[in-house]
C-alpha cells in the first residue's frame, strides 16, 4: 500500500523552530538516544559520515499499520498521561513527554531522513524544515530504507548536510555524551563510529568515578559507585568517600488537576571532585568538565546548576556531579522542563528545593572533602621532600667523608715521600691534615648545597599562647615568608607543621637534630620565642630555650604581659609586649604594635625575604589584633 506521511504542525513552526530549538549537537544526540531508549533499544549507533550524521538503533521500530508512525508525527502530543503509560515494554521509565524531541534533528539539518522497520514492515520519509501547506512529507521507497549496522527492527535518523560537526576525536565525543547521558550499561550500549574508528560507551561509572579525588553518593541506587573510587590515601578513605542516604525535602504543590498535595523531593545521585584538571581543555563547543547536572527518569533536564548554587570559589572548578530527581517527571504534576530539555522552570518549588539543598549542604560538604584531599597531598609531598632531603644529606655526608679520607691519606703519603718523613710520623701527619680539612670545610662551601632545603624559622610557643603565635605566623606570611620555610607545631597550615612520618620518637626534637645539628648545613634557624607565664610550665618550650642558647642561635622575643623573659634568652634587648584584657583577649598598644612590626621586618631583612612597608604591616596587624592608643 501507498503510505502517506502527514505531520500535524503548522509548516511555519518547523521553519522557525527547527534551526533554533537546540544550540548544541550533543543535546540533539541526547534526545535521539533517549528516543532509542524509550523504544527499548539495546544498541545505539552514532555514525559520523562525510555528508551526514546518523543515529541508528535496534529498538522495536515504528509500524505504519499499527499507528506508531502517525503518533510520531503528532508533534507536541502528550506521550504519557498515567504511570502505566510511563513505562516501556522492558519496564524502562520513559524519557519522552512533550513530543517535540523528534524535531531535534532539524536543529542540525534542513532535511532529515527517518527510516524505520517493525516486524519486517518498512516505513520512511523526509522530515524537513520546509514542507507544503498540505503538511505532507516526502516518502521514502522501501529500497531507500536500510540500516548501516542494525539487522531487523530499528530506526535510523539521518541528518543530511549537518550544520554542526562532531568533535574530531571520538574519545572527546564519548566524554561529552557521558556527561549528558549516563544511562549506559550492558543492556544499553552507545557506539560511536567514524570510518574504521569505533568507540563504545557501555558504562559511565568507571569512566567518571576513577578520575575523582572525593565522592559523595546519595541513595542505595548509587552506593555501588564507591567500588570504582580509588585513592592513594587508603587510611583516610573514609574522609574522602561518603555513602549517604538519599536527600528528601517536602514541598507542597498542586497537581495537574489543581489539587494540592504534600510531596517529597527525593535527590539521588553523586557529586565529587576531580583529582586534577590538567589535560581537560576542550573545544568551545564541548561541555565544561565542572558541572552538577540534574536528571529525571535518567534523562538530563539541566546540564549545570553550579553557576546558580556556587560562590565562584576557585575549588569549584574541580566539582562534578549528576543528581537524579524523578519527581521532576512525575506524570500527575505539571511539566517543569523547558521545551528543549536544556533547563527547568526556575519558579517550580521542586527546582527551588533542589537548589537550596545543593547550595547549602551538598556543595559545601564536597568542597570540605576536597580540602582534606589537598591537605593530604601537601603532606605526602612534604614527606617525600623530607625523605629526599634525608637521602641527599646522607649521600652528601658519604661523599664528603670519602673525599676527606682519600685526600688526607694521599696528601700525607706524598708529603712523606717528597720530604723523606719517616713512616712513624705518617699517622700523626694524617691526623693534622684531617683536623684542618674538617675545620675549614665550611669555607670551601661544602655545606651550602644543603642550606637551601632547610626550614629557616622556628616559632617556639605553648598551645595556650597560640593566639599570639598565630599573629606572628600570619605577619611572617604577609611579609612573603613561604609557609614551608616556617616550623610552627600548632599551625593551622599543615605546610608549617612537622610532617607525619618517620621523624623519630621525639617528633620535632628528632627533626631539629637531624637537620640543624647533625647536618652539614651551615645555616642556623632563626627562632621566634612567644613567651608568657605559660612558658615556665612547658617542658618543650624550656627545652627549645636551652637548645637556642647552646647553639647560639639568634632569636627575637614576643612576650605577653606580665611575664618577664630571663636568661638564657636575650633579655637585654627590647622585646615586644602584648597584653590580655579581662576576657583573656589579646591587645597591643600603639607602641608595642610598632615594635612588633619592626621586629618582623628585621627578621625578613636578616633572612632575605621581601618585607612589606611599615604602614602596610601596621594596617594588616590591625586586622589581626586590637590596637589601643596606650
Amino acid at each position: 500500500m501507498d503510505k502517506e506521511y502527514k505531520i500535524n504542525i503548522d509548516p511555519r513552526i518547523l521553519e522557525l523552530l527547527g534551526p533554533s530549538l537546540y544550540t548544541n549537537i550533543y543535546y540533539v544526540l541526547a534526545e535521539l538516544i533517549a528516543n532509542a531508549y524509550d523504544a527499548d533499544a539495546h544498541n545505539v549507533y552514532i555514525i559520523s559520515n562525510k555528508n551526514d550524521i546518523t543515529v541508528e538503533d535496534d529498538g522495536k521500530g515504528m509500524s505504519y499499520i499499527d499507528g506508531d508512525v502517525q503518533k510520531y508525527l503528532n508533534v507536541a502530543a502528550i506521550s504519557r498521561n498515567t504511570e502505566e503509560e510511563s513505562k516501556t515494554a522492558l519496564k524502562r521509565k520513559k524519557m519522552g513527554r512533550k513530543g517535540v524531541g523528534k524535531l531535534a534533528a532539524l536543529s542540525v539539518s534542513e532535511n532529515v531522513l527517518i527510516k524505520t522497520v517493525s516486524n519486517m514492515e518498512k516505513s520512511g520519509f523526509i522530515l524537513s524544515r520546509n514542507i507544503g501547506s498540505d503538511n505532507l512529507l516526502v516518502p521514502l521507497s522501501d529500497d531507500e530504507i536500510s540500516f548501516e549496522k542494525v539487522d531487523g527492527n530499528g530506526t535510523a535518523i539521518v541528518m543530511q548536510k549537518p550544520q554542526y560537526t562532531l568533535h574530531s576525536s571520538l574519545k572527546a565525543i564519548k566524554r561529552n555524551l557521558l556527561k549528558i547521558f549516563p544511562l549506559v550499561d550492558e543492556d544499553f550500549v552507545i557506539h560511536i563510529i567514524r570510518g574504521n574508528e569505533t568507540e563504545t560507551i557501555s558504562s559511565f561509572d568507571k569512566e567518571m568515578i576513577s578520575e575523582l579525588s572525593t565522592l559523595i553518593t546519595l541513595g542505595d541506587e548509587f552506593k555501588y559507585l564507591s567500588d570504582y573510587f580509588n585513592t592513594p590515601f587508603v587510611n583516610k578513605k573514609d574522609e574522602l568517600l561518603k555513602n549517604k542516604s538519599l536527600a528528601s525535602t517536602p514541598v507542597r504543590m498542586k497537581d495537574r488537576n489543581g489539587e494540592e498535595h504534600l510531596y517529597n523531593v527525593e535527590i539521588k545521585g553523586w557529586v565529587g571532585t576531580y583529582k586534577s584538571t590538567r589535560g581537560r581543555k576542550a573545544e568551545m563547543a564541548d561541555f565544561p568538565d565542572n558541572f552538577i547536572s540534574l536528571y529525571a527518569n535518567h534523562k538530563m533536564g539541566e546540564f549545570n546548576i553550579l553557576p546558580i548554587v556556587g560562590q565562584n570559589k576557585l575549588s569549584e572548578v574541580y566539582v562534578v556531579g549528576q543528581l537524579h530527581i524523578d519527581i521532576f517527571e512525575l506524570t500527575e504534576l505539571p511539566d517543569m522542563a523547558l521545551s528543549n530539555r536544556q533547563g527547568y522552570k526556575t519558579d517550580d518549588p521542586r527546582y527551588q528545593a533542589v537548589l537550596e539543598y545543593v547550595r547549602n549542604t551538598l556543595l559545601p560538604d564536597i568542597l570540605k572533602m576536597r580540602d582534606v584531599f589537598v591537605s593530604l597531598g601537601k603532606k605526602k609531598k612534604e614527606e617525600k621532600k623530607l625523605e629526599q632531603q634525608r637521602q641527599n644529606e646522607a649521600s652528601f655526608k658519604k661523599s664528603v667523608d670519602k673525599f676527606r679520607k682519600n685526600t688526607v691519606k694521599k696528601a700525607a703519603t706524598k708529603i712523606s715521600d717528597r720530604l723523606g718523613i719517616s713512616t712513624e710520623k705518617l699517622e700523626e701527619m694524617e691526623n693534622i691534615l684531617s683536623e684542618e680539612i674538617n675545620s675549614n670545610s665550611p669555607d670551601m662551601g661544602i655545606k651550602s648545597i644543603i642550606d637551601s632545603q632547610k626550614k629557616k624559622i622556628l616559632i617556639s610557643q605553648t598551645y595556650k599562647d597560640k593566639d599570639l603565635a598565630d599573629i606572628v605566623y600570619n605577619m611572617l606570611v604577609f611579609n612573603n615568608v613561604p609557609p614551608e620555610d616556617i616550623i610552627y607545631t600548632n599551625c593551622d597550615n599543615e605546610m608549617s607543621r612537622i610532617p607525619e612520618g618517620d621523624v623519630g620518637k621525639s617528633g620535632i626534637y628528632d627533626y631539629l637534630r637531624d637537620f640543624f645539628v647533625d647536618s652539614y648545613s651551615t645555616q642556623k634557624m632563626y627562632v621566634i620565642f612567644v613567651t608568657s607565664k605559660n612558658t615556665k610550665e612547658s617542658w618543650g618550650a624550656l627545652t627549645e630555650v636551652g637548645a637556642a642558647w647552646i647553639t647560639q642561635i639568634e632569636h627575637k622575643i614576643f612576650n605577653i604581659h606580665d611575664f618577664r623573659p630571663e636568661h638564657p634568652l636575650d633579655d637585654e634587648q627590647q622585646w615586644h609586649t602584648s597584653f590580655r584584657d579581662e576576657d583573656g583577649n589579646l591587645y597591643m598598644s600603639k607602641l608595642s604594635a610598632d615594635i612588633f612590626s619592626q621586629k618582623i621586618e628585621y627578621i625578613c631583612d636578616k633572612l632575605g625575604y621581601r618585607k612589606r612597608t611599615r604602614q602596610e604591616n601596621t594596617d594588616h596587624l590591625e586586622t589581626l589584633v586590637k590596637i589601643t592608643p596606650r
